[in-house]
């Protein structure tokens, strides 16, 4: 089990990558503003999956399921955007 310390320093992390993603708001970065925003969101979501949700001290194959959870969505996710310019 992380210590108290290590989860204050998730936390702060945390609240530094949502303040990072307001800051971007006020930036003016044309197509990269998305792509920004989504690399944050992606590094939030992977801090509160290995740390809250303890994937970090979970068997193998719990960790197997969850990286094939996420190249489906990956794979997923690229059908949807490799459609998207043909319309």
């Amino acid at each position: 089990m992380p210590s108290r310390l290590a989860f204050v320093g998730v936390w702060l992390v945390l609240l530094a990558l949502l303040g990072i993603s307001m800051a971007v708001t006020l930036l003016e970065l044309g197509p990269w503003h998305a792509a920004l925003n989504m690399i944050l969101a992606a590094a939030s979501a992977v801090l509160v999956v290995w740390f809250d949700m303890h994937l970090r001290e979970s068997s193998g194959i719990l960790k197997l399921f969850a990286t094939g959870t996420i190249i489906f969505l990956l794979i997923m996710f690229s059908f949807g955007l490799a459609d998207w310019p043909t319309r």
